[in-house]
């Protein structure tokens, strides 16, 4: 049975990188800039590697330049994370794209996204919060006027800060004075590792930047003494299959490490991360677990209420999560 309409929990999910293309390729007729590079004959996203992902990506996000892009783009997105059953969603920010790190520009956008996200739990029923990402490539001086950024809009709607970008960049301590001072305003903490790099990069960011979650974590799975811990220390993986599958880390769905890695008894979420990019929904993630694995309305339910209780949002708007949960 499709997994279409039961009410889910998505913690991993870049707003960019949720955008259909085609609003990307109707905002860039708008504004006259030229595309057509980034998609193929079907209208989709084409890339070939995770290089050229990135550069595509951003491609995308360039004509996003405006608090009012970001409106409609927030909209766009909760409209379709809403179609799949979402009923509470967190999304990356990035003042680098919005304002070029510049906190008044910063606050225009974030006020942008809030007003479309307030009329989506409205019209569609899907609560979101934000977590603000500092990109890695970018570098760590980038990275501390992002956490600035967030620092000085933390709140009840704006609840975490991460890192996302080119893993192979840098190393996780390079970034622990931004993550510091997120921690200090009051932010929850996650973090992109174990995606590109290998079980070693997921210690390091545990041991520099003190995260609670991480972002993919998938390739702890090559080091059982890191599973452990992860499992021994609570910590929440953010796995995103398809977005794994899409992107060549595993050949097939049987061949991911999710299941194993729950078995070992760490607490794991499922989310869709760039969902246009990688031909995916959170029902289709869904629907594939379920044939990959055997998954059933029990295991959903239980992955649903670890999200929840992951979910770096208030208590009050937690135990409206679980109620709308239950109630299904």
């Amino acid at each position: 049975m499709s997994q279409a309409a039961s009410p889910k929990v998505e913690l991993h999910l870049h707003l960019e990188g949720a955008a259909p293309p085609a609003f990307i390729r109707g905002l860039a007729s708008e504004k006259n800039v030229d595309l057509s590079r980034i998609f193929d004959a079907d209208g989709h996203y084409s890339y070939r590697d995770f290089t050229e992902f990135l550069r595509v990506y951003e491609a995308a996000t360039s004509v996003l330049q405006s608090p009012e892009d970001y409106y409609r783009l927030t909209r766009a997105v909760l409209s379709e994370s809403a179609a799949s059953g979402v009923v509470y969603s967190e999304t990356f920010l990035s003042p680098d794209f919005c304002g070029g790190r510049d906190l008044g520009a910063w606050r225009e956008y974030l006020h942008a996204i809030r007003t479309a996200a307030d009329e989506a739990t409205r019209d569609d029923g899907i609560t979101l919060r934000g977590i603000v990402t500092c990109i890695r490539h970018f570098g760590p001086e980038k990275a501390k006027q992002t956490a600035f950024c967030a620092a000085e809009t933390a709140g009840d709607w704006l609840v975490g800060f991460g890192i996302a970008g080119d893993e192979s960049v840098g190393e996780p301590g390079d970034f622990a004075w931004s993550f510091d001072m997120a921690r200090e305003a009051g932010l929850r903490l996650t973090a992109h590792a174990g995606e590109w790099r290998g079980p070693k990069g997921v210690a390091d960011t545990l041991d520099a930047l003190r995260v609670e979650r991480i972002g993919h974590g998938v390739r702890s799975i090559q080091d059982l003494a890191l599973v452990d811990r992860l499992a021994e220390d609570g910590i929440v993986l953010e796995v995103c299959p398809g977005s794994n599958i899409a992107l060549g880390i595993y050949p097939d769905w049987r061949a991911h490490p999710i299941e194993r890695l729950r078995e070992r008894g760490v607490k794991v979420t499922v989310s869709t991360d760039d969902p246009p990019f990688f031909h995916t929904t959170m029902a289709h993630e869904f629907d594939r677990l379920a044939d990959a694995f055997g998954w059933d309305d029990g295991d959903f339910a239980v992955l649903n209420r670890t999200a929840a209780e992951a979910a770096f949002c208030d208590r009050v708007t937690r135990d409206m999560i679980i109620k709308k949960l239950e109630a299904a």
